[in-house]
């Protein structure tokens, strides 16, 4: 076992350890959950694609992120979901590093994106003659991927900074998945100059990205407010309401998480957050930005009227 001192190979992921009858109950919660993230996501994706009023980059990140939101939940939800049916599940060393260079991936691809829409948004808004010109498929190209690049060097380093850490004290990880702060409280070798490395990435990522969001919404502001009319004010308000309430929504978890470092909160607020934006908020996504937004509104009734259209037939 671990507990005498062996090096680890594989860890025993607890869950959430309550009385059968709640674990079931929450499978069936969470199945349900996943079942209408992805049909949701997929959904918006497909919508997106098929509808050429939404050609347009706005769009284009935004099935991106929908695409970011199916991998993010099923790197986490089909493995909760064992772990509730069994109880306790046990998963590989590499299958746990695995798991959690991807959940960085997803997570930190995101907020990158998540700066990308603000930015699109900004040029919209502010520049809207030169819109066309400045958001080119080139660009957009260019900016989602760099949005994966510099994701992939983030999760490339904190997978090797979290891995490289001694794990001796036991292999049990009282959480549902292969995250960092349960990790950490299995290191018997000394994790702070790794454990600084880790977070600063995690605030320069965050930092980062919030900070392109918050001036791009600065000149977005400015811009609204020289806007003489009531009503143009708020048609161009609308137009960035969706990405606002989803950045509030995804931030303010990480923040919570990841911000607060590994000190003073306990896993049990963890495992309620990591929940929220590991799974309701992929599930909420394309709610947001479907029922605040008039074009995919537009668009899915069409796609509807279709599909009704051919079963008549």
């Amino acid at each position: 076992m671990a507990e005498n001192g062996t090096v680890v190979t594989e860890f025993i992921l607890m869950g959430f350890q309550l009385r059968a009858e709640l674990q079931m109950g929450l499978f069936v919660v969470f199945l349900v959950i996943y079942f209408i993230t992805m049909g949701g996501n997929l959904g918006m994706i497909v919508l997106i694609q098929s509808d050429p009023r939404l050609q347009t980059p706005m769009y284009y990140f935004l099935s991106h992120l929908s695409f970011l939101d199916i991998c993010y939940t099923s790197v986490i939800v089909p493995q909760l979901l064992k772990t509730l049916g069994t109880d306790k599940m046990v998963i590989t060393y590499e299958h746990c590093a695995t798991q959690f260079f991807f959940f960085t991936l997803c997570a930190s691809t995101e907020c990158f994106l998540l700066a990308v829409m603000a930015y699109d948004r900004y040029v919209a808004v502010c520049d809207p003659l030169l819109y066309a010109a400045a958001m080119t498929p080139q660009t957009r190209l260019g900016l989602v991927a760099g949005a994966y690049a510099g994701a992939m060097v983030n999760s490339a380093i904190r997978t090797g900074c979290t891995f490289s850490i001694s794990f001796c004290k036991s292999n049990h990880v009282d959480f549902f998945f292969c995250d960092l702060p349960p990790l950490l409280k299995l290191a018997c070798s000394e994790t702070g100059p790794r454990e600084r490395v880790i977070y600063l990435l995690a605030f320069l990522v965050i930092t980062t990205s919030i900070s392109v969001i918050l001036i791009s919404y600065l000149f977005i502001i400015r811009a609204i407010l020289k806007i003489r009319t009531a009503g143009g004010k708020a048609k161009t308000f609308s137009t960035c309401a969706s990405h606002m309430t989803a950045v509030a929504l995804f931030f303010g978890t990480l923040i919570f998480i990841y911000l607060k470092g590994n000190m003073g909160k306990s896993l049990g607020e963890d495992k309620i957050v990591s929940i929220f934006y590991t799974m309701v908020i992929p599930m909420l996504n394309p709610m947001i930005y479907s029922l605040r937004n008039k074009e995919v509104k537009e668009a899915l009734k069409k796609a509807l009227n279709r599909v009704r259209v051919s079963q008549a037939e």
